[in-house]
């Protein structure tokens, strides 16, 4: 898991979140390093319906990162709007394919979606580069994300003949319900 941080010194307490980048505060002494994400065959999980969605994921991600702060707000409403169906989609997935509703992948989820939806109210009341903060630190997560806990799931889908474009299993006897609770990649039970 993440090491824990606070989100935001801000005048309403927000749960401890897991993105270290979000404290970060650029100086003339210590600029900020933009992450580059950009969408490579090294970010396949081998599912194309998956892969489509990454790839349009890290699209908004980068234009998130090359727009003005004072033009990101409409863009990045748009980004955790699709955010929210990516998750959605995996997660009836998951859920179609045996895994426990509260797995950890969901869990992982979860928390990018609080913090994404945190970041609205902090933007608004002024904090014009928490955006670029959560987009950089999104750049970084997601690689990791994908390689471990996508790939699991793709390969979990494929060894049980889950159609992602149909949303279909070949044969509902593969699966049992809710017997999965990890998260789907190799390194997690």
């Amino acid at each position: 898991m993440w090491p824990p941080f606070d989100l935001h010194q801000a005048r309403t307490p927000l749960k401890t979140l897991a993105f270290e980048r979000m404290n970060s505060t650029a100086t003339p002494e210590t600029p900020a390093t933009v992450a580059q994400l950009n969408w490579s065959s090294a970010l396949s999980v081998g599912d194309a319906r998956m892969d489509d969605t990454h790839q349009e994921f890290v699209e908004q991600l980068q234009q998130l990162l090359a727009t003005p702060p004072e033009q990101q707000l409409p863009l990045y409403q748009a980004f955790v709007a699709h955010t929210v169906d990516h998750f959605a989609q995996e997660e009836r997935w998951m859920l179609a394919t045996g895994f426990a509703p509260d797995n950890c992948h969901a869990a992982h989820h979860a928390t990018i979606l609080e913090t994404m939806r945190a970041v609205v109210s902090h933007f608004e009341e002024g904090d014009a580069q928490i955006i670029n903060r959560l987009a950089q630190a999104l750049a970084d997560w997601f690689p990791q994300h994908a390689a471990s806990m996508d790939a699991g799931l793709a390969l979990h889908l494929q060894e049980v003949g889950f159609d992602t474009r149909s949303e279909t299993l070949a044969d509902p006897q593969n699966v049992r319900p809710s017997s999965i609770s990890g998260c789907g990649s190799v390194s997690c039970s």
